[in-house]
């Protein structure tokens, strides 16, 4: 199923959070969310979990057939119930449940959301998770709640995942740690679409970006082909790698 959206738009008062963002997510991808703190990234992911209502714009889902699922701002009621079967959102920087333990709160995502209960021993075993099963949420360090908040994800039904800042607050080990275990989900036809601001992190496990700037999309693409649009607006220059496309096309 792919996810098309179409000119997603979001104002808070006289700031445009979002202006006619649009791209596409494809099955079984990694697709890297890219752009500098304030790009607007967190307000287009809860755009597109319904948190938030667009002011402007559509997201549809279309199988091969082409028919499918369109979803605006609205917030109708099947319109909702469409989107929470396609899309699970992991925010950055929650507590859910502060005084429930680790394994309460992972047993809670597969009981209450229908989730992945066959892959709970793996996920434990992928995020490191054996040794804060018993511990409060509340009382988590930043990096073992991020993993934490990975692991509540990775066990949800949803075709595909929301995160936010996946790679916030974890060590070097534990990073690489986490983009092996997302790369092992997206094997298994999980798309996953991941808010990143640093651009060698997703560089190294993205398949392909979407790039935001001052809440508008600035180019969509594998490197080899975001290289080639920053080429054709500048043929006299060349670029090495995302880091140098992104400052390019922005």
């Amino acid at each position: 199923m792919v996810i098309e959206v179409d000119g997603f738009s979001k104002r808070f008062g006289e700031i445009a959070a979002l202006s006619d963002v649009s791209f596409q997510i494809r099955p079984g991808e990694i697709l890297g969310l890219i752009g500098p703190n304030g790009a607007g990234k967190t307000t287009l992911f809860e755009c597109l979990a319904g948190v938030l209502p667009v002011d402007r714009g559509a997201m549809r889902a279309a199988g091969e057939s082409g028919g499918g699922l369109r979803l605006d701002g609205a917030g109708k009621p099947v319109e909702a119930r469409g989107r929470t079967s396609l899309l699970f959102y992991v925010p950055d920087g929650i507590a859910p449940w502060p005084a429930q333990s680790v394994r309460w709160a992972l047993n809670y995502a597969i009981g209450f959301f229908g989730g992945r209960a066959e892959l709970l021993d793996e996920v434990i075993q992928q995020l490191d998770l054996q040794g804060i099963l018993h511990r409060p949420i509340g009382k988590l360090s930043r990096g073992q709640r991020k993993r934490a908040l990975l692991g509540i994800g990775l066990l949800t039904p949803q075709p595909v995942l929301l995160i936010d800042e996946p790679l916030e607050g974890l060590d070097l080990r534990q990073a690489r740690d986490v983009a092996v275990a997302l790369r092992a989900h997206a094997a298994r036809n999980r798309t996953l679409f991941l808010s990143i601001h640093q651009i060698s992190d997703a560089a190294r496990f993205c398949d392909r970006f979407v790039l935001l700037s001052s809440g508008r999309t600035c180019g969509e693409g594998t490197v080899d082909e975001l290289a080639a649009l920053a080429h054709a607006r500048n043929p006299a220059s060349a670029w090495k790698d995302l880091e140098e496309v992104f400052l390019a096309l922005t």
